[in-house]
């Protein structure tokens, strides 16, 4: 799984504030989906955002589900806007092992989990991720600093400019 992670990943095609949420974070790569897919690397294919499952008539969202063609496997990506910290492996595994009884075929190999914080310390991620036995990893991502993001053009500003161009 290590050869498939990057670490980190860049998303300075994002332009997220101070104030941004999960939700924001997911809503800018859904938008950017062709430019995130190339930041992830050759072979996953899109399956869905909040993605459901339903689990003893709980339903349960996964932030992002991807397959991954060459490796022939489901990828489940959590998205968190601060630093890792150790519950998030938990909720990673039990969304693994959903996809594992719910989705899987048998022909399938073991679903891999990717969480993609802001940031994360060394060792909180080795032993939270420790004595698990199932394929996960935590990476971190960047964005645009955000002094530069306030000083650039809005998307809907550069539309309004070259409308006016002559």
């Amino acid at each position: 799984m290590a050869q498939m992670l990057k670490d980190p990943y860049n998303f300075e095609f994002l332009s997220l504030g101070k104030e941004a949420k999960e939700r924001d974070l997911e809503q800018g790569l859904l938008e950017h989906l062709r430019d995130f897919m190339l930041e992830l690397g050759q072979g996953f294919a899109f399956v869905g955002s909040q993605y459901p499952l339903e689990v003893d008539e709980r339903d349960f969202f996964i932030d992002l589900l991807f397959y991954h063609l060459k490796l022939r496997c489901y990828v489940v990506i959590d998205l968190k806007m601060g630093e890792f910290e150790p519950e998030y492996a938990g909720k990673m595994g039990f969304y693994v092992s959903a996809v594992d009884h719910l989705l899987k075929y048998p022909g399938d190999a073991p679903t891999l989990g990717l969480i993609l914080c802001k940031s994360k310390r060394k060792n909180v991620v080795e032993w939270s991720l420790g004595q698990t036995q199932q394929p996960m990893g935590v990476a971190t991502y960047q964005t645009l600093p955000l002094e530069i993001q306030e000083n650039l053009p809005t998307l809907k500003q550069l539309e309004q400019f070259l409308e006016n161009e002559p």
